[in-house]
């Protein structure tokens, strides 16, 4: 197996499409060398970070994020476990958020989340009238705005 991997390879292996390979490859956020003939040619290490990149964009992460995660990983050599460990370890509380959040959404499609739709028979018994617009916009009880 070769050392570089063309960008058809890479994208066979991550599951991230060419053309977000080279978006990817242009903000910086991966790097490709070129070949003689001007093909991106990608070391094996990259698949890491493409498979960082495709997490932390399910976590809710933007590429702005995700740039700046990736920025505190080692330039002048292949991050080890630990530089991964490292990055990874303020993860936690984020991930628990985001559950927290998505336990909200599956909990709340089937009662009053506060939105002022009053679409639900439940809604005229906790928030009758859209009181809850008082309590700011959006979904007011799914947003804790209690």
């Amino acid at each position: 197996m070769s050392e570089l991997l063309t960008i058809g390879e890479v994208a066979r292996r991550s599951g991230v499409a060419t053309s977000a390979l080279r978006y990817y490859d242009e903000r910086g956020l991966i790097t490709s060398q070129r070949a003689g003939s001007g093909h991106r040619r990608y070391q094996r290490p990259v698949l890491r970070r493409i498979a960082f990149i495709v997490f932390a964009q399910r976590v809710g992460l933007t590429l702005d994020d995700i740039a700046s995660e990736l920025e505190k990983l080692p330039d002048n050599r292949v991050p080890s476990r630990r530089d991964w460990s490292r990055l990874s370890a303020t993860w936690t509380a984020r991930i628990d958020a985001r559950i927290a959040e998505l336990e909200l959404l599956k909990s709340g499609l089937t009662r009053c989340i506060g939105c002022g739709c009053l679409s639900l028979d439940r809604c005229q018994l906790t928030n009758p009238g859209d009181r809850a617009a008082g309590l700011g916009p959006g979904p007011a009880y799914w947003m804790g705005n209690l």
